[in-house]
């Protein structure tokens, strides 16, 4: 069975009992809590910063934090973020001005780095810092709002990225974010992903016979997972 995670992303959970939120989706069986970090600059939206990772950390997270920076300039909250407690930082390369600094940077606070390539990014910058990195987060989505559709064209790159990394013997998460829900998410990882954002597609679906969990959506997403192999 390959190394499958599931992340959920916060950004579909209910910001009036967040603690709870996760305590419940990791009661369920999830495996990272996602953060998408929007600064309403780099996309249209605005939503939460590092104060909220420190109350997750003080609340009793222990899981890995998975933050993603939509946000530009990048560099300004790294430090905030690995002093809330990330595990992962992951970025934009368009985002940054000095791409390999913001990675050193990440890597020195102690965090893993990842880069994140929109549906239109080309992924030429792995030519230069495959080496250094965590994480590669492929969107399947226009980043900025939950909710939104998978984009198709997302499986083509995911196997591209997929060879890469095989390719390099390098010890590399391959990420996707956006759309990923139990109808898709084994084509998703046939295609290559290990790891799976998923936000409406998790949060607002609690059991109908226990709302105080998710397992049952999590498990669906875990049988057909288990299809891949």
């Amino acid at each position: 069975m390959a190394d499958f995670q599931i992340a959920p992303s916060i950004l579909s959970a209910d910001f009036a009992k967040l603690g709870q939120e996760c305590d419940d989706v990791l009661a369920s069986g999830a495996d990272i809590i996602h953060f998408d970090v929007m600064d309403n600059h780099y996309v249209p939206n605005l939503t939460i910063g590092p104060l909220v990772c420190d109350a997750l950390r003080r609340h009793g997270v222990t899981v890995p934090i998975d933050v993603h920076l939509m946000v530009s300039p990048v560099d300004r909250l790294v430090g905030d973020f690995a002093e809330a407690g990330a595990t992962y930082i992951t970025f934009h390369p368009e985002a940054s001005d000095h791409i390999d600094r913001t990675i050193q940077m990440i890597r020195s606070a102690g965090c893993k780095a990842g880069l994140v390539f929109n549906p239109a990014t080309p992924l030429s910058y792995l030519e230069y810092e495959l080496g250094n990195l965590d994480m590669i987060l492929l969107m399947s989505v226009n980043p900025g709002f939950g909710g939104q559709g998978f984009i198709s064209s997302a499986l083509d790159k995911l196997k591209r990225v997929r060879n890469i990394i095989d390719d390099s013997d390098l010890d590399i998460r391959l990420e996707i974010d956006g759309g990923v829900k139990v109808d898709n998410i084994a084509e998703i990882a046939a295609a290559g992903a290990d790891t799976f954002v998923s936000g409406s597609g998790i949060f607002g679906k609690r059991n109908e016979s226990d709302p105080n969990k998710y397992d049952t959506i999590i498990q669906e997403m875990r049988d057909e997972l288990a299809k891949v192999g």
